[in-house]
């Protein structure tokens, strides 16, 4: 059962359902109430209603505020237009009401996610984008393809249009509409604007978070908030999806994704499809923060339903169904894991081991010797340069599929196999130092040949999975190298140059707040999510999929194809690390065990004086908040996790410096050095004050 499903009984389910709306006829399954109320719900994005208004009109020339709506609303001419901002990124289906004098003509409706989009053509979802031709590559200001769509008119009246399913707009901010008119009298007068929001299926209230953070940095609140809001506009109806094959103009979205009524997919404007690489980042954001996972459960059982007969997994989901991906087979393993963990939904295990295992064997016959690396032959991924061969980053992933399965196995009741899929995950660590870390540069190569091509994903990920010890002089060395692609706005990935990828930097800011370098990971935080949630042209409450060094809003595909600028996603869930990251290691919150039966509570102060925060599983809620006082001198903190569970509490030294007396649960119970305390707990409510002496 999903664990949204478990939190409802079958006395409430009645009246839940009546009280609240969903998404057209969508049986209610979500939550009906935020887990954590409080003052932090202010920087929740999400609307409180299913149908919403725009919050300002622009001009369509320089895309300034006319008036706040309503207001402004008459058209005259030919082309004449007025821009409708929703403020935020939303997505669904919109219904106008306007009238008409003069003659006849067309209301013209065109979408965008950016501001710099705005026109009388809708940014760019179909997929039939730019030009594999050479004399067109690089050019970012093509047409838009998508273009507008209409509602007619013959004669002067009271008209009222609504958009049919198959043009649901899953992601914009801006709607410009516009009249068209071969009559020098035709006017158009504006009534109700209003779009019903189509993502989040499934709940009745919008904002009934399962999860929340709040720290004394605004900053970071907003950019945790804007992963969460980006995770529920990824979280789609499921007859939603892109139409493939692509439209060569125009856009339709009534592709079949998967069984169920939700489903978690890569973008709200496009792809809409079903991911598994990028599921690897949303999903534990989506852990902790929505809480939504019935939308997880229906993406992997579409996946496990559509492997192949050699045992690969597709690369995306239905109707895409795109194949050849190592990584994204892999993916798919990790994401069972992940999606196991956080709802201890045995019955989803049992029905899919044997593919499972079928699957570990089809990717570990790829291990070739005599390096005792990963030989990549399903070349598609992220959309990094350079695949294939004992590629560096696929053969961090295929150790963390190794760990992982491991666990998998002992849940499944396997500990012989659980015991094979560790021993071939220290082997493969072992191998992937000796052929591929670059001793006189200090971080990984690409892969095993002379290349001079130091990945962030790769390295990133060594840092993350435990590739290399935590605690060594080489995991330093990575994560300082990693440093060399900074820009003021982002990390610059050398897999693919020009590019900044969210996707792949929040590995990174995982993989540095795994060893410990706190201020580091902020840092990238602030500079990359920082700044474009700050971007004024953006969405300002959602994560973009990608963008260039230079601060424009495009992005680069490794295959000869250049996207139309305008084709990149604003609210795409693969770049939600910092929501996850933020909870998992700042506050210091994260299960380690099937529903937190097992947990750690272990904070990263960094330059921070206050962070809170917490998530729900089916066991119950799971808080910890701590605060830094007396400029470092002294701390407390606090967790509450469910009775019968057990986790460990690592306790971090002063920021100060010294030693520190700890009175646990109003109990004097030693000291904290420099190297901090770390101690077993078992569940119920508990606290320290840690205190310089």
């Amino acid at each position: 059962m999903p664990a949204m499903r478990a939190l409802l009984t079958t006395s409430t389910l009645l009246p839940y359902v009546l009280a609240r709306s969903c998404w057209r006829d969508t049986i209610c399954t979500g939550p009906l109430d935020t887990a954590f109320p409080g003052p932090w719900e202010a920087n929740i994005y999400s609307p409180s209603s299913r149908s919403v208004s725009p919050a300002n009109i622009l001009s369509l020339d320089i895309a300034e505020v006319i008036s706040s709506y309503p207001g402004a609303s008459t058209l005259s001419g030919n082309a004449s237009a007025l821009v409708f901002d929703f403020g935020i990124e939303v997505g669904g289906i919109v219904h106008i009401d306007y009238s008409t004098s003069g003659g006849s003509g067309a209301l013209g409706l065109a979408f965008t996610e950016a501001k710099n989009w705005v026109s009388l053509a809708s940014d760019s979802s179909n997929g039939a984008f730019g030009s594999s031709d050479a004399s067109l590559r690089g050019n970012f200001d093509q047409s838009c393809d998508d273009g507008a769509i209409y509602s007619y008119f013959s004669s002067a009246g009271n008209h009222s249009y609504e958009m049919d399913l198959p043009h649901l707009r899953g992601g914009f901010r801006y709607l410009t509409l516009f009249l068209l008119t071969n009559s020098t009298d035709t006017t158009l007068a504006l009534g109700d604007v209003t779009c019903e929001i189509g993502f989040q299926p499934t709940w009745p209230n919008l904002r009934a978070y399962q999860g929340y953070f709040h720290s004394n940095d605004e900053e970071l609140n907003r950019i945790w908030y804007s992963g969460a809001y980006t995770l529920q506009t990824n979280a789609v109806p499921t007859n939603t999806g892109r139409w493939i094959p692509a439209l060569t103009s125009g856009w339709a979205n009534n592709g079949t994704l998967s069984n169920g009524s939700t489903v978690i997919v890569d973008g709200a404007k496009r792809d809409r499809a079903v991911w598994p690489g990028d599921m690897g980042i949303a999903v534990p954001s989506t852990f902790v923060s929505i809480g939504d996972l019935e939308s997880v459960q229906n993406a992997l059982q579409t996946i496990y339903a559509h492997q192949n007969s050699d045992g690969s997994f597709p690369e995306a989901g239905p109707p895409l169904l795109q194949q050849g991906s190592d990584t994204y087979h892999m993916w798919t393993m990790i994401g069972t894991y992940n999606y196991v963990l956080y709802t201890n939904d045995t019955a989803f295990l049992d029905q899919h081991w044997a593919q499972y295992q079928f699957a570990m064997e089809y990717v570990y016959d790829k291990v070739l010797q005599p390096l005792g690396l990963l030989n990549v032959t399903g070349t598609r991924d992220w959309a990094r340069n350079q695949q294939g061969g004992n590629n560096t980053e696929a053969n961090m992933i295929l150790y963390r599929t190794l760990t992982t399965g491991s666990s998998l196995a002992e849940w499944a009741g396997n500990s012989t196999l659980a015991s094979t899929y560790t021993a071939r995950a220290a082997t493969l660590a072992s191998n992937i130092v000796a052929s591929t870390y670059d001793t006189s540069y200090g971080a990984f190569k690409d892969n095993d040949t002379a290349t001079s091509l130091h990945p962030q994903d790769a390295n990133s990920m060594s840092l993350l999975f435990g590739v290399v010890s935590n605690t060594s002089a080489m995991a330093q060395s990575v994560s300082e190298r990693l440093t060399d692609n900074w820009t003021p706005i982002g990390a610059e990935t050398p897999e693919l140059p020009n590019n900044i990828s969210p996707f792949i930097s929040g590995f990174e800011i995982q993989g540095h707040l795994a060893i410990g370098n706190t201020a580091r990971a902020l840092e990238l935080i602030r500079r990359s999510w920082g700044w474009y949630l700050r971007n004024a042209i953006g969405t300002e409450s959602t994560v973009i999929e990608g963008y260039l060094t230079n601060g424009s809003f495009a992005y680069r595909n490794y295959r000869g194809y250049y996207y139309d600028a305008s084709y990149v996603s604003h609210s795409h869930g693969w770049s939600s690390g910092p929501t996850s990251a933020l909870t998992n290691y700042v506050l210091g919150l994260e299960i380690t065990g099937r529903a937190g039966s097992a947990w750690k509570f272990a904070p990263q102060f960094g330059d921070l004086t206050s962070v809170e925060g917490g998530f729900t599983t089916t066991l119950g809620k799971f808080s910890a908040a701590w605060n830094v006082t007396d400029g470092g001198r002294s701390y407390t903190a606090s967790w509450t996790v469910p009775s019968g569970t057990k986790g460990t509490v690592s306790l971090p030294a002063l920021p100060s410096g010294g030693s520190g007396s700890v009175v646990w649960d109003g109990r004097h119970r030693g000291y904290v050095g420099k190297g901090g305390m770390k101690v077993s707990c078992g569940g119920g409510k508990h606290s320290v004050h840690v205190r310089h002496v």
